[in-house]
């Protein structure tokens, strides 16, 4: 008798822990980064079957410094993208916040009052799509395809087409290129950004206006959310982290390029899409945005790795967002 009770027992128990395994797993799959992560790690574990560099240290550090330019532009573009816009003007952001901190450098202006230059430009042009989106009804495409070229064209007259290379003080040139311990600091100021826009997205007022109106601004404008302004800040948020990343940029290779940030736009608009902000809006995460971008960072270096032919790069790429959107709309279907 003592017998069947143990075994009843021991039953119940390996019933109540299977049960709790696979709502712990339903719960983990619930979460929008889950499909991507599985790529992520499939691609990486298949690129090191074929290469024994690809898991060294130096290697993944090298992975991480290269992407974090386009991550930090993603987290801004995610927020536009949930909103249930587009912003097709940050790659020539990034041109322009270089060449503007440059131009400060070349001018004998404080290391600050530069960066503050850099970011000011990228506030400005955020500010103008914001404006032109919200008060004047513009597309959002069609607003930021003027900037875009508005900015790219400001460049050239700027550059002449020559890249501007003024001597830069050492504690500007460590942003782009120095390391707190193993660590590259274009990760940790990816790391940092990465935490508080976070934090901005999931726990403030702000955030949750953000999500209402891609979700449904008709809605969000009839409950009391200001819309216009939101749209406004969300936009020149979007321009500073450009703008942010065009200086982490300029720091790292210690060269203003008149084609810095040129096409970057399709990066980062992949980044943010195949971490799993929606096009349609009023979904998407700041940490999808990264695992996105590092995901095209795995392949861009795999491709040099197992030297495939550069010009297939494009092709993976966009094989990759179709394979994460379908997995995403597959577990939509099956919530």
């Amino acid at each position: 008798m003592k017998h069947d009770n143990d075994d009843t027992n021991k039953n119940l128990w390996n019933n109540f822990k299977n049960s709790k395994i696979i709502l712990a797993t339903s719960k983990i799959r619930k979460f929008r980064e889950f499909n991507i992560c599985l790529i992520l790690i499939a691609v990486c574990l298949l690129i090191s079957l074929f290469s024994e560099y690809f898991l060294k240290t130096e290697n993944l550090m090298g992975i991480a410094k290269s992407f974090s330019t386009t991550a930090i532009m993603a987290l801004g573009m995610t927020m536009v993208i949930v909103i249930g816009g587009i912003d097709l003007s940050v790659g020539s952001i990034v041109g322009l916040s270089a060449i503007m901190t440059a131009f400060g450098f070349e001018n004998g202006y404080p290391a600050v009052v530069c960066v503050l230059m850099g970011l000011a430009i990228g506030f400005l042009v955020g500010l103008s799509n914001g404006l032109l989106i919200a008060k004047l009804k513009l597309q959002p495409f069609i607003a930021t395809l003027g900037t875009m070229n508005i900015g790219r064209g400001l460049i050239y007259i700027m550059t002449k087409g020559t890249p501007k290379t003024p001597d830069l003080p050492k504690g500007f040139v460590f942003f782009g290129q120095g390391y707190l311990g193993v660590v590259p600091m274009p990760v940790v100021i990816l790391a940092v950004l990465t935490l508080t826009f976070t934090i901005i997205m999931t726990m403030t007022r702000f955030g949750r206006h953000v999500y209402a109106i891609g979700g449904n601004e008709l809605a969000s404008k009839l409950s009391g959310v200001k819309t216009d302004k939101t749209k406004i800040i969300v936009y020149s948020l979007s321009g500073m982290l450009s703008a942010v990343a065009g200086i982490v940029l300029y720091s790292r290779l210690t060269s203003a390029e008149a084609s810095a940030g040129f096409g970057s736009e399709v990066d980062v608009i992949a980044a943010a899409v195949i971490g799993g902000a929606s096009m349609a809006g009023g979904a998407g995460s700041i940490i999808g945005a990264v695992i996105g971008a590092a995901l095209i960072g795995v392949i861009q270096n795999g491709i040099v790795l197992l030297s495939i032919n550069t010009y297939a790069q494009q092709v993976i790429i966009g094989m990759v967002i179709l394979i994460a959107i379908s997995l995403d709309t597959f577990r939509k279907k099956n919530r």
